[in-house]
């Protein structure tokens, strides 16, 4: 294949060709001034920010945007200066030294993978390195590609799609959790051998700061303000569609409607003139390119088919070893449970509380708390929908942290490998546990928390036949408005 037909391919993946006719006898309308809340799936209006401030959902508390004080821009571009740099220097420092009898190992953050991969367990390996070394490197670059773009009047082709694959790629870089996992195995190493630690792990703890520093400082509503939508909207099949722009008037109330869909990349929200199917494809986003959807496809079916995968692997995880430790030739398997009962029995209990809260507690409550909303929204349940919402938040966010083990293992791993005086195996439980971590992870991401409120009846032509059709004129306006600066706040990011 030539270098033109790669580019050619290449093009008309990320850039699919359609018809350059037009359709005069369609017409969709983009709403501008107006936002579709991710979590409950409420549009509304939403005013302009002053600087350090933030706007958050009326019904479910869902942070919607929010304005920085410092500068959009270049505050996160230094931030992610100097994330590369502490990145390029971990890579190429030390992350701890063992010395057992005189016999010494030295081993950094590149060790732990390599010796899982040699140990026949390279699944695992694979997902240490991806969250540790790749996904780290990939979004440090991503992210500094996407702040020098924005420093252009306007945003190049390419950059939504580099906004888009950042945003799935930011959870899997898991630095924050690495940093955890490398204190608890250096709590089990200090009882076998003199430890020292490494520059690695303050670089670590360093980019875990800076790449923190850059998402709260980055603003993504001022970088797609950069990029201007073009005048057609290009459907999955057919001609394309004229677009006009209407801005939000404060006094028109915004009646739910199921001609409305927004984008899940960058948030602009469009209006047919037809219904919408619920989850086939409405067509490219006109300002960043990306499949627009009315909600999420498959979304209860591939979320209880990857939560009761998780299930499976569950028992196994907790009943057999993640790891063998052997002693002057004499050695036992140790479970998840068994580790931390041993940081306890040594005095370190706010890490076996750690421990337990991430590599017990989590997974449970993930599994426990995502077949409540799935089974809630198959009976159309209307109790508790904002606890819901929030519960599916908190789940999204603490889903990673499960992770410690696993890299406490392939840490442990790397370091004690000094024959039968003393040495450390990775066993089948650790990959079964690593199994459930990433299986919630992605039934959390497949599950849409808005199909809660549509099966309540909030959302769409179900909440519109409750008022009869009525359009009340100013009420639901103004409750909106009200309810905005009951939430507008400083923001403490």
């Amino acid at each position: 294949m030539s270098v033109s037909q790669f580019t050619a391919l290449m093009r008309d993946a990320v850039m699919p060709v359609q018809d350059t006719s037009v359709d005069n006898t369609r017409h969709v309308q983009v709403l501008e001034g107006v936002m579709e809340c991710p979590c409950c799936g409420l549009i509304q209006k939403l005013p302009e920010l002053a600087p350090g401030t933030q706007a958050r959902c009326p019904r479910c508390d869902q942070s919607l945007d929010r304005r920085n004080k410092t500068a959009p821009i270049a505050t996160p571009l230094a931030f992610c200066i100097t994330s590369a740099a502490l990145y390029v220097a971990m890579l190429f420092s030390t992350l701890m030294m063992l010395d057992l009898y005189g016999r010494q190992r030295t081993v950094d953050i590149l060790t732990g993978p390599i010796e899982l991969l040699h140990e026949g367990w390279g699944e695992v390996g694979v997902l240490v390195a991806i969250a540790t070394i790749l996904a780290p490197g990939i979004v440090i670059a991503m992210m500094g590609m996407i702040l020098t773009a924005s420093l252009r009047p306007s945003l190049p082709a390419w950059v939504p799609h580099l906004m888009k694959w950042y945003e799935a790629l930011r959870p899997w870089s898991m630095v924050e959790v690495y940093i955890l996992g490398v204190f608890v195995a250096y709590t089990k190493l200090v009882d076998l051998a003199f430890v020292e630690v490494g520059a690695a792990v303050y670089l670590v703890a360093a980019l875990m700061v800076s790449m923190a520093a850059t998402d709260a400082t980055l603003d993504t509503e001022i970088i797609w303000r950069h990029r201007k939508i073009d005048s057609f909207m290009r459907p999955m099949r057919g001609p394309r569609l004229p677009l006009t722009f209407v801005a939000a008037s404060a006094d028109e109330p915004l009646l739910p409607s199921a001609n409305r869909v927004s984008c899940l990349s960058c948030g602009l929200v469009l209006e047919f003139d037809h219904p919408l199917h619920p989850t086939e494809p409405s067509g490219y986003c006109p300002r960043c390119g990306h499949v627009v959807r009315h909600r999420k496809a498959n979304s209860m079916s591939r979320s209880v088919a990857l939560l009761v995968s998780a299930i499976v692997f569950y028992l196994p995880a907790n009943i057999y070893p993640v790891m063998t430790v052997i002693r002057m030739g004499a050695g036992t398997g140790h479970t998840i449970l068994e580790g931390a009962i041993e940081l306890w029995v040594d005095g370190m209990i706010p890490l076996s509380l750690l421990v337990i809260f991430a590599s017990v507690t989590v997974p449970v409550l993930k599994v426990i708390g995502l077949s409540y909303m799935v089974e809630a929204t198959r009976r159309k349940s209307h109790r508790h929908l904002r606890f819901r919402s929030k519960v599916y938040r908190v789940i999204d966010i603490i889903g990673r942290w499960s992770m410690i083990d696993v890299f406490m293992v392939s840490i442990l791993v790397a370091m004690v490998r000094f024959n039968h005086m003393a040495s450390i195996t990775a066993n089948g439980g650790m990959v079964c546990f690593a199994a459930v971590v990433v299986l919630t992870i992605f039934a959390v991401h497949t599950f849409d928390p808005r199909l809660m409120w549509d099966a309540a009846g909030k959302n769409g032509d179900a909440a519109l036949a409750r008022t009869g059709g009525k359009r009340r004129r100013g009420g639901f306006a103004a409750l909106q408005t009200s309810a905005y600066q009951d939430n507008r706040e400083p923001d403490r990011a």
